[in-house]
């Protein structure tokens, strides 16, 4: 069935832009929805469906002419948020391992969210299979690519990752996203953010910043506990469940075939909290309030926690029985300066062999971000500061 054909698929795709842009829910995401192009590809083959490279837009023209006006309003709505939530670049590492699960797993959340926007029928998933499942709420992207991981077929081969993968709404441009050079992904982050201050700024004066659900996307950082999460699931190991994707190497030389084990919790964890003069007991509370927040997400065997200000003033170790009374039971202590360079100095003369080390800090540092032998996550609150080393996360309230 073909929609509103006096219409031309451009002028239709136009339509939908600005009526999500005149409704008073979506005001705050105009900056975004006015960010890159949009293009309407009358060749099926190049886009069957929809397609985002995290900046641009391009529409199959077939595509358009099926969907109604609130269809159309939803496909919208999800490209924006592909673009909103950074997809493109924020996950682009699971993409790597399986380009369909990535695929699926950033529209199952993208999808949800639209539709609980849209009970009054502004906006209505296409009728086309898209991804689309309640055991998913309140999940975030890289929960849902662990569990489709689960039961996940071979990653695609080269020229198959563009793809939509099975019931995927859209096409996701990850290679191109990839391919910017250093200066266009600065760039597009910086248009991004100005974009969404544009919007918050356009919501304000209209004194209308939609529901709340949406004021929470206006966050110019991705989600730290999604980071966190996904951080620590990429040093697993164990035999939760097995997966025949990794044939286990022990047997392969006998001429066995067999799966290798997976695990969903994490061994040692060493979390690193400055008590620098810097940290107040405001801070400090809730870089432990963080600590509970961690060892709840990824289970821990052993968690280690290292005190530091330019010295690694206490050690504490809990096993995973213990970790409910950490709170409870822990010490901080220091006080002094802030040179984190202390912290892997102390584990390498110490000997202590962790998967993976967080540190929480306030990113003022008293000397270099250190040099360190393990996996590293930085999550920092109450800066901007941008470690050379490792990965990093903004902490926001």
């Amino acid at each position: 069935m073909l929609f509103n054909t006096k219409l031309t698929a451009e002028q239709r795709l136009t339509k939908a832009v600005v009526s999500i842009m005149d409704n008073p829910k979506y005001v705050a995401l105009s900056g975004v929805l006015m960010l890159g192009s949009k293009t309407v590809e009358p060749d099926e083959a190049k886009c069957p469906t929809a397609y985002t490279n995290g900046r641009d837009e391009v529409y199959g023209e077939k595509f358009v002419e099926q969907l109604n006006d609130a269809e159309l309003r939803f496909v919208v709505l999800h490209e924006c948020y592909h673009k909103l939530y950074r997809h493109l670049t924020t996950w682009r590492h699971l993409y790597d391992k399986h380009a369909q699960c990535a695929n699926m797993a950033c529209d199952y959340v993208i999808n949800l969210k639209i539709a609980d926007e849209n009970k009054d029928g502004f906006a209505k998933i296409p009728d086309i299979g898209c991804c689309y499942d309640e055991q998913y709420r309140d999940w975030d992207s890289a929960r849902v690519f662990n569990e489709l991981m689960k039961n996940a077929k071979e990653q695609p081969q080269d020229g198959q990752g563009q793809g939509q993968g099975q019931g995927a709404l859209d096409s996701h441009g990850w290679d191109d996203a990839k391919e910017m050079d250093a200066e266009e992904a600065k760039k597009l982050e910086r248009d991004i953010d100005a974009a969404i201050r544009q919007g918050a700024l356009a919501a304000g004066k209209m004194g209308s910043g939609g529901d709340r659900s949406f004021a929470d996307l206006l966050e110019t950082k991705v989600n730290w506990r999604e980071v966190l999460r996904d951080f620590v699931s990429s040093f697993c190991t164990g035999n939760d469940y097995s997966t025949w994707r990794r044939p286990n190497r022990r047997f392969v030389g006998a001429g066995h075939y067999l799966p290798s084990g997976v695990s969903e919790s994490v061994g040692e964890l060493v979390l690193a909290i400055d008590t620098s003069g810097s940290i107040g007991d405001r801070e400090l509370g809730q870089f432990l309030g963080e600590v509970k927040s961690i060892c709840e997400t990824v289970k821990p065997e052993r968690v280690r926690l290292l005190y530091w200000d330019t010295k690694v003033a206490k050690e504490e170790v809990y096993e995973q029985a213990e970790l409910a009374s950490l709170i409870a039971s822990t010490k901080p202590a220091g006080g002094g300066g802030t040179m984190v360079e202390c912290v892997p100095k102390y584990i390498a003369e110490h000997k202590i062999k962790p998967q993976a080390i967080i540190v929480l800090t306030d990113g003022y540092l008293g000397g270099s971000w250190g040099t360190w032998s393990h996996p590293l996550l930085w999550c920092i609150k109450g800066s901007s500061a941008k470690p050379s080393v490792g990965k990093y996360v903004h902490v926001r309230d």
